[in-house]
């Protein structure tokens, strides 16, 4: 047991449960109703948006998985840095348009957009269903990236026994999700941003110098991980799949139900415009992130006895926590263990928001009771919250870790084919919702299959064009057959002269106000 790590990890741990509880009373509103429970009222500000999408966008997966990936697989990992970039504009333009339409209408998930646009409430169905399909392996990650400190820290981690603090984790979770709602992770993300901007700082100020500049550190790394393989055999390789990773990722982040609900918990349309401005602060801290991964290769972490056990439970996800286990004193070990712990909560909490906001209002409400008045609706959306949570926990404790690390592989080619149906519908009611529905299926099945043909260990799959082999994210070659599918349907459609579904919301929904 590290004791000194584990007072400071404690001490954080207790602070921002304490916050998590008295965030029910920041910018006190009515949390019988499911938009101010589920999206804070929708006026969170500039900052504390910022605040708010960095603590539900670069979680303590990614701070573990990031630079883990870079050290088992090298600069292949690296596409994280490029999707960052991408991602920022794409939002800048889609997402205020949305915000609007669901100001205006009081809608509080992207289904209930979906619903409304085209009029079809299968449609919204299945686009919650994916949503909260796509989540639940999400959450179980960031419980994941808990475990992981937990055991860095000494704690046993396997047998009920080595359960508990993961349990006792998760009881706090949901406690203070239950009572605060959006208002508890925003909050805590200001404490958890700041751990995470500390820690990693000092690690780019110390570790270099431990291990003799980053000169050395560039060396010390085998010379297949420092560049992509050059594409060879008619194949472009990794160069393909490394773009289509990137382009793939950038499509699909903003489009889970965890994203959508922190963007809509925004104050205004500018407000996300200028969070997509700032944001880009957090591209530049990932890329110090993934260097964490040369670094622990060239400190050779792996072949160290004392964390050979820890290596061979956890992976190369133990190469972060190991790093830090050699480089610092035990008191900053616990105050970087306990940003990365942060770093789960408050993305876990605000998924399981967002799951509980689409059962709710897209399920419950449309198929099981209509007429329920808006305390139950939150009443509902509470319970449903924790049930998420429980089912994230028991995926952790009773599934194999590779479980969760294949459904949220899953996970990203599932979420992007929601895309023509929500990005799409604020630029064009052209599309049908039949088209919308069959290619939604299309992208699904296919996608699927394709994750199938590696045994669901990657997201890559070898499209072939002839005599040309192009290695690329399974999530946008689906996409690609998705809209394909939407297209051609929906001209059918048109060409016939089908009947269509009403459209709820108004072409002035859409326009840009005078004031931005």
């Amino acid at each position: 047991m590290n004791w000194t790590a584990t007072v400071v990890f404690i001490f954080f741990f207790g602070l921002v449960t304490v916050m998590g509880f008295v965030a029910a009373h920041w910018r006190r509103g009515d949390l019988s109703r499911l938009d101010e429970w589920g999206l804070a009222g929708r006026r969170f500000g500039t900052i504390v948006t910022w605040f708010l999408l960095g603590g539900d966008l670069y979680t303590a997966y990614t701070f573990i998985a990031v630079p883990a990936l870079i050290f088992g697989a090298g600069a292949l990992g690296f596409f994280a840095l490029p999707y960052t970039i991408i991602i920022y504009p794409f939002a800048f333009m889609v997402f205020p348009k949305l915000w609007r339409v669901a100001h205006k209408h009081g809608y509080v998930t992207a289904a209930d957009f979906v619903n409304a646009r085209y009029g079809s409430g299968l449609l919204a169905l299945v686009i919650a269903i994916t949503g909260i399909v796509a989540t639940m392996p999400y959450i179980a990650l960031q419980l994941v990236g808990i475990q992981v400190v937990i055991g860095a820290l000494g704690f046993r981690t396997t047998g009920f026994a080595g359960d508990i603090p993961l349990i006792i984790a998760f009881v706090i979770l949901a406690a203070y999700t239950y009572t605060s709602g959006l208002r508890a992770p925003a909050m805590i993300a200001i404490v958890k941003d700041t751990l995470i901007y500390l820690t990693i700082i000092v690690a780019l100020a110390i570790i270099p110098a431990k291990l003799g500049g980053m000169a050395h550190i560039f060396a010390a790394v085998p010379a297949d991980k420092l560049l992509l393989k050059a594409p060879e055999g008619g194949s472009l390789g990794a160069y393909s799949a490394y773009a289509t990773l990137a382009l793939g990722s950038a499509f699909a982040l903003f489009l889970y139900p965890h994203s959508i609900t922190a963007l809509l918990s925004s104050s205004s349309g500018n407000t996300i415009r200028r969070n997509m401005a700032l944001l880009p602060a957090y591209s530049l801290l990932l890329g110090f992130i993934a260097l964490l991964g040369y670094m622990a290769l060239a400190a050779g972490v792996k072949d160290m006895p004392q964390y050979a056990s820890y290596f061979k439970e956890y992976g190369t996800n133990f190469a972060v926590p190991a790093l830090f286990l050699d480089s610092f004193p035990s008191w900053f070990v616990g105050v970087a263990f306990a940003g990365i712990a942060i770093g789960a909560l408050v993305p876990a909490a605000i998924m399981s928001i967002a799951a509980a906001n689409l059962y709710t209002r897209n399920v419950h409400r449309e198929y099981i009771n209509p007429k329920v008045t808006n305390e139950t609706e939150t009443s509902i959306a509470k319970r449903v919250s924790l049930v998420v949570k429980v089912g994230a926990l028991a995926f952790v404790v009773f599934l194999p870790l590779k479980y969760a690390i294949q459904l949220q592989l899953l996970g990203g080619i599932w979420i992007i084919q929601t895309l023509p149906a929500i990005v799409l519908g604020l630029y064009t009611r052209w599309f049908d919702y039949r088209g919308l529905l069959l290619g939604w299926a299309a992208g699904i099945s296919v996608g699927t299959w394709m994750a199938g043909t590696t045994a669901f260990t990657s997201s890559v799959y070898p499209l072939h064009f002839a005599a040309l082999t192009v290695p690329g994210y399974a999530a946008l070659y689906s996409l690609i057959l998705n809209l394909a599918v939407a297209l051609v349907v929906s001209a059918l459609v048109h060409a016939f002269h089908l009947s269509q579904r009403a459209d709820s919301t108004q072409p002035e929904d859409y326009a840009e106000p005078a004031h931005g």
